[in-house]
């Protein structure tokens, strides 16, 4: 009743106002509809004002209305799903491996912490690869066949939802299903899907690495049989099969050329042997074999001893007769014949005159003196002996200087071939191990992941959420109250806060 007459008094009065002139009802008019001003929609009416009700009232059943609306929908029409969790985890120690090949080197492989480079995160990696379109569609046609779903049903594989623990390696997924049977498909078919695409980026990964390296490889291999080539040749020309083998020649020369002064140095001791010795005796070497062969031969023996009786005899003659006497002269012509004998045989075994025989040998050397005739003569043998040998050993040497001046080039060459040769081949045997051993490192690029929970089955739906539906409704209409209120509210608060302004 009250509203009615706040109403209907402006009315009457507007009525009577106007029947008494135009120009004061017009001013009343005016007055009217200031009552319903912007001012009086900002700040609002008064709290006991009860004719703003009507417009709160439907302000509030159209916000509830907007609220209430979707969550009903969504309660109402949302088709139920169930979500299958699965956890993956990713090692993050890294591996090593060595291998020693003989006389060649050692390779070695080692594949570095998933989580070692700060610019690369695997598990980031992995989370894009999920939710990729080939692992989904890969994964698609694994739930459509495992499950029987259409292939409209299975194009729609919906994307997972990924979450990654941050400072860990665990990778949780999940996904939907319209039953717990079909959501856990769906995750074990996904998973399968991913593993599988990671089998396949590994293989090409490997296999692109084999095709690059099989062309380094086909490069070495080249270099290894030209470098084997220009050796062959070069062996082939020089006769040098390695160059140990011109370090041995080297060193033959060196130990020949060591025994040709050794020779020398024994060839003059010899030598100056033999000069003293024939200083001594006052003959050369040659007349001291003859003498010595004279001595030996036994009728010069016999003829020798002859003689020094006759000699002996010849001089008791002299002492006892004169020079005519019968005596002597049959002694002197006893000894001259003894004489004879001793220089013709002497002769016929020296090939000598009897001139030079007297002259040159002692026919009658005994004792020392034939001692010493007999050293005179072999140090004379030896000493040429050394001759001979050090003229050969000589000529040796020469050869061997020849040789070793002819080879030093090749043999220089020979030696860079060489070592060019071992070090390609080092490079290539090296190249060779790298294929081996980064075969084994499958997971360089793409880390090892494991299933530390295996898709689970749900046992209960994991959407419409009614819970949470319902909290949302409620959390809205609240908010919704209180906004209204505050709006109902808003003169009082907005006078006050302006006595508060004026009076600071």
């Amino acid at each position: 009743m009250n509203m009615r007459v706040e109403i209907a008094e402006p009315v009457l009065r507007l009525r009577s106002e106007w029947q008494t002139g135009p120009e004061r009802g017009i001013r009343l008019v005016r007055s009217a509809r200031r009552v319903w001003s912007v001012r009086r929609q900002i700040f609002g009416g008064r709290i006991d004002d009860l004719g703003r009700l009507p417009r709160y009232a439907l302000i509030a059943a159209l916000g509830v209305a907007a609220l209430w609306g979707p969550v009903v929908a969504y309660l109402q029409l949302a088709p139920v799903s169930y979500t299958s969790s699965v956890s993956l985890i990713l090692p993050g120690s890294g591996a090593a491996s060595s291998i020693s090949l003989s006389e060649i080197g050692q390779a070695s492989s080692f594949a570095n912490s998933a989580y070692a480079s700060p610019s690369l995160s695997p598990t980031v990696t992995y989370k894009r690869l999920l939710a990729s379109q080939r692992v989904l569609d890969a994964a698609a046609g694994q739930a459509g066949g495992q499950a029987g779903e259409q292939a409209g049903a299975a194009a729609a594989f919906d994307a997972p939802r990924v979450r990654l623990v941050d400072q860990t390696g665990l990778v949780m997924f999940e996904m939907k299903g319209a039953t717990p049977e079909a959501a856990q498909g769906r995750a074990e078919a996904l998973t399968a899907a991913f593993l599988a695409e990671l089998e396949s980026l590994r293989h090409d990964e490997q296999t692109r690495r084999a095709e690059s390296a099989r062309s380094a490889i086909a490069d070495y291999e080249a270099d290894v049989s030209g470098i084997r080539e220009a050796i062959t040749a070069l062996q082939r020309e020089s006769g040098l099969s390695a160059p140990e083998q011109y370090t041995e020649i080297v060193n033959d020369r060196e130990v020949l050329a060591a025994r040709k002064r050794d020779l020398e140095a024994a060839h003059q001791e010899a030598a100056i042997r033999v000069a003293t010795l024939e200083a001594v005796l006052r003959l050369d070497a040659r007349t001291a074999a003859l003498a010595l062969k004279l001595g030996a031969d036994p009728e010069f023996r016999a003829l020798a001893a002859a003689m020094a009786a006759a000699a002996a005899e010849l001089a008791a003659a002299r002492g006892e007769y004169g020079e005519r006497h019968p005596v002597l002269v049959a002694a002197r012509d006893h000894y001259n014949g003894t004489i004879g004998r001793m220089e013709a045989r002497a002769g016929q075994l020296t090939g000598l005159a009897v001139d030079r025989l007297a002259a040159e040998i002692d026919l009658a050397a005994d004792g020392e003196r034939a001692a010493l005739l007999a050293e005179l003569v072999r140090l004379e043998a030896k000493r040429d002996g050394l001759a001979a040998r050090r003229a050969v050993l000589a000529e040796k040497v020469a050869l061997a200087d020849a040789r070793v001046d002819r080879l030093r080039e090749a043999a220089a060459r020979l030696d860079d071939l060489t070592r060019d040769y071992q070090v390609a081949e080092a490079v290539f045997a090296s190249a060779l191990a790298r294929v081996d051993t980064s075969k084994s490192d499958l997971y360089a690029s793409y880390p090892l992941v494991q299933v530390l929970e295996a898709a689970s089955l749900p046992q209960s739906p994991s959407s419409p959420r009614t819970l949470i539906a319902v909290a949302a409704g409620i959390a809205g209409t609240l908010c919704l109250l209180v906004a209204l209120a505050l709006a109902w509210l808003r003169r009082p608060v907005i006078d006050w806060l302006i006595r508060k302004v004026t009076a600071q």
